[in-house]
C-alpha cells in the first residue's frame, strides 16, 4: 500500500495492519523528512493517547495529518511502532 499527499508518496508497504478502517504503517516505511512534530495529543478509549505528526511535502504543511500509538493499550498492541494518515492523505 502507498500513502500519498501533495503528489507525493509519503509510505509504502506491504506489511499493513488495519484497525478502524485505518491502515498502519510500519514507522520505518514512512519518508521521515516528511514528518514535523506536533505537540497534538488525543486519546481513545482502547487505543490509547495518539500523537501526531504534520506533513511537510514542497513547502505545504498539512497540520497533524499523521498519528500514531507510542504505548497503545494492550487491545491495541498490534499497532506500536506504526503510523496511520488521514485529512486528505490518499491510501491505495
Amino acid at each position: 500500500m502507498k500513502a500519498t499527499w501533495n503528489g507525493q508518496v509519503i509510505a509504502e508497504s506491504d506489511d499493513i495492519v488495519k484497525v478502524d478502517g485505518n491502515a498502519y504503517f510500519p514507522a520505518d516505511s514512512v519518508h521521515k523528512d516528511v514528518l514535523k512534530d506536533s505537540a497534538t495529543h488525543s486519546v481513545c478509549p482502547w487505543k490509547g493517547t495518539a500523537s501526531y505528526y504534520s506533513l511537510m511535502v514542497d513547502g505545504k504543511e498539512n497540520k497533524d495529518a499523521a498519528w500514531f500509538y507510542p504505548e497503545p493499550k494492550q487491545e491495541a498492541a498490534e499497532i506500536k511502532g506504526r503510523v496511520a494518515f488521514w485529512k486528505g492523505v490518499s491510501v491505495t
